[in-house]
This record gives structure tokens, sequence and C-alpha cells, in this order.
């Protein structure tokens, strides 16, 4: 038996012979005449989907039990299996998977089973981890449940047991008092959102991972926030459809794609914002936001000076990390201190999957000479085709989810590869 198993027409002839049915009988039923029938069995004529569908039917079978390709699936799930790092240890025989599959169809699919089972827990251990041991948000939101609750009972503890309070004062401490409960309202409702996403698999949790996932949703179109679960959400979601709509009105779509074809077959980010006489960032930000030719399924990260990520649009392929964490190895914290300098690297993630990103950086003084220096650096993230290029950056999500054992930038393990170790300077 070989890797790649046995063929369609082996395996319609095989279930025929368990049915113990005719082959004039079987062709007849699905319109073509026994003859052809034996060529398919015989490997001499392809199978169309359409015949497989009937032929499934006749034999009283799934359709995928008689579809090429079967086997090759299979096969590639049992590799999968054995190229986990836990397995790194024990020497697989992968010369002799179509031998398992052929002997022990069984056992092969309760192992494919149970390696797609670990890999979603795996995916949820990772998730659970990183929310109880280092979410800021959880921590904030906490720290602003408790830090209300302390100023709502102090406020109410003057008006009760204070009793010449002069109208003035008790019209403030009144307005305090509405303005603490408000604050509790809204912080105890995103903490109820994210523990409650706790036992919903998949779901957003933090108000920002919320409008990341309605935005993405969304599309091109100018989504309504009202359908956001919090206040924060809808809030933060407001004020980002404000800022697309300023964008949209500056840079407009048809501008923008008449803009591309001068700039040839791979257009060029700065070369498009120098001929359009407008701001580089509004630039990448439309690009991110319109997806012109060029630039399908891209994505836009943003960070503030001190490397937090304040937006966040994935590009195809690329996994977000947890709010709050990200790989040290992304060009865009390295263009924190080259502003004005735009960096074009190609990167790969662990999984093969690779992007062509342009990161750019720049600072203004919002509040003249004497206010402070303000940095904001992004970076455009397009999915790239064919083989990774020989100078690509090694990256990955954040520490915690990345398999990469000899990473120069980790500062923490991976709980994905438990021998993997800190990188030693």
């Amino acid at each position: 038996m070989t890797a790649r198993g046995a063929s369609s027409g082996t395996r319609i002839r095989e279930r025929r012979l368990a049915l113990s049915r005719r082959q004039a009988d079987v062709a007849r039923a699905v319109g073509i005449s026994p003859a052809y029938l034996n060529l398919i069995e015989h490997n001499r004529r392809p199978v169309g989907p359409e015949l497989i569908a009937k032929l499934a039917q006749e034999l009283d079978v799934p359709a995928d039990e008689l579809a090429e390709g079967r086997e090759e699936v299979r096969i590639a799930a049992l590799r999968e299996a054995a190229a986990h790092p836990v397995a790194g240890a024990t020497a697989a025989e992968l010369d002799q998977i179509g031998e398992l599959l052929a002997r022990f169809p069984g056992w092969s699919a309760l192992l494919i089973a149970h390696s797609r089972r670990g890999a979603g827990l795996e995916k949820q251990l990772v998730d659970l981890s990183d929310r109880m041991t280092q979410d800021p948000y959880l921590l904030t939101t906490l720290h602003e449940v408790l830090s209300a609750v302390t100023s709502v009972r102090s406020t109410a503890a003057i008006l009760v047991e204070e009793g010449d309070i002069s109208p003035e004062w008790r019209r403030r401490f009144y307005a305090n008092l509405h303005q603490d409960s408000q604050r509790l309202s809204l912080t105890a409702q995103g903490l109820a959102a994210y523990l409650d996403s706790f036992e919903a698999e998949g779901n957003a949790s933090t108000p920002q991972e919320e409008v990341e996932a309605w935005l993405a949703e969304a599309g091109g179109d100018a989504p309504d926030p009202a359908g956001l679960s919090s206040d924060a959400a809808r809030a933060m979601a407001a004020d980002l459809t404000r800022a697309l709509q300023a964008d949209r009105t500056l840079l407009p779509d048809r501008m923008l794609v008449d803009a591309i074809p001068a700039a040839g077959t791979s257009p060029d980010p700065v070369r498009l914002a120098e001929r359009l006489g407008l701001p580089m960032d509004l630039v990448l930000r439309r690009l991110a936001d319109l997806r012109p030719a060029g630039f399908s399924g891209a994505g836009l990260m943003v960070c503030d000076g001190s490397g937090a990520l304040v937006l966040r649009r994935a590009a195809e392929g690329f996994a977000l990390p947890r709010p709050g964490d990200s790989c040290a190895l992304w060009p865009l914290f390295q263009t924190l201190a080259m502003p004005q300098v735009a960096l074009a690297r190609a990167v790969a993630m662990p999984d093969g999957r690779h992007f062509r990103t342009l990161s750019w950086a720049q600072r203004r003084q919002p509040l003249g000479l004497g206010g402070p220096v303000l940095t904001e650096a992004l970076m455009l993230m397009v999915p790239a085709e064919g083989p990774v290029p020989a100078d690509a950056l090694p990256i990955g999500p954040a520490c915690r989810i990345c398999p990469r054992t000899d990473c120069p930038a980790r500062r923490e393990e991976s709980v994905l590869v438990p021998q993997a170790g800190m990188a030693r300077a």
C-alpha cells in the first residue's frame, strides 16, 4: 500500500463488491454504461464530483469516502500529529502512514480525532492562561470596579453621616455619586461580558477584541455599533467609525483606486503617498480599509510611543494575540526609533505564512512647543504568495503562543512548547 492509498476507482469497486451489487446494475442506476464503470473501477477514467455523488448515493456511502484525496487528507492529518512538538522525542514511522491507514483505519481515525481535539484544547489552554495570568484588561477592570465601589461608598457615607451639609456641597456629592455609579455600571458591564466569554470558545472577550471582530465582519461597510454588547465597545466603535469616515473623506475610494495603476504591478505606498500629496499614515490606513488591487487581505497595526497597540486590523491569515501582547520582532516597533523613514520587510509566521510589511512612524506635538512629543507607528501587512523569501524575518504572534525555540527576543516560555527555554544573551 503506497502513501497515496487507494484511488477512487478502487474504493468504488470495493464498496460495490461489499454490497454484492452487479456492475451493470450500478452503472444503469447512475446513468453510465457498464463498460465505462469498469474503466472507472480499474482507474482508467477520471470521476467527476457529480458522478461521485451519484455513485455514493447508489452505494449508500458518504461521497468523501469515494472521492479522490480522502487518504491524502488523513495522511496530512497524521503527519501534522507527528510533527507536534510534544511528539518530537518519538520518531514516528512516517513512511508507514499509508500502511497504517490501510491496515488500521479505525485506529487511524481515532488518532486523528485525538490530535484535533488536543489542538482545540491547546488553543483553549493558551486563551485561558493568558486571561488568568497576564491579561491587563482583567487586572485593570477589577481595579476600576474596586475603585468605583470605594468612591460610591465614601460619598454615600458622607451624605448619611454628615447632617449639616450646605445645599451646594450636597449637590456636588450627588453629582460625584452619579458619576461614580455610571463608571461602576460601565466597568461592571464590561467585566461581566468578559467573564461570560470564558464559557464561549471563540467569542470576543475585551471591548477591543469585540470591536475588532465587529470591524472584520463588517468588511468595507459602515457598520452600526449598536449591536455590540457593552457600552465601552460601542463607544470605542463609534470613535473608530468617525476616524474611518474622516479618512474616507480626505482620501475617497475612487481617488485611491485611480492612483494605484500608475504605481505599477507592486504599488509602492511611499510613492503612492507622494503622488497623491497626502500624509503617509493616511494612505496606509486607507489601503488597509479599502484593500484595493495589490493589497488584497491587507491588515494594519498601530501603536503609540510606548509600544501599546491602539488599533489592530488583522491581515488575512494573521492570528492576533491577546490585547496587550505582541511579538517584539515586528518591524512596527523598530520604526519607533526611526520616524519618517519607511521600512519594508518580508516577515514569516511559524506556520509558514508570510507577508509583505511596510512600517512608518511619525512624531507630533499637539500642544505646541511646551507640550509632549507623541510618537505613533503604523505597519501595513499584505499576505504574500509563493515560497518564503530567504531574507524574511521570522516573527510570531506573541511569546506565549509562539513555538520558535531559538528566538533571540523571547521574553517568556511558550505554553505550546514546554521544553522551550528563555533566550540567553
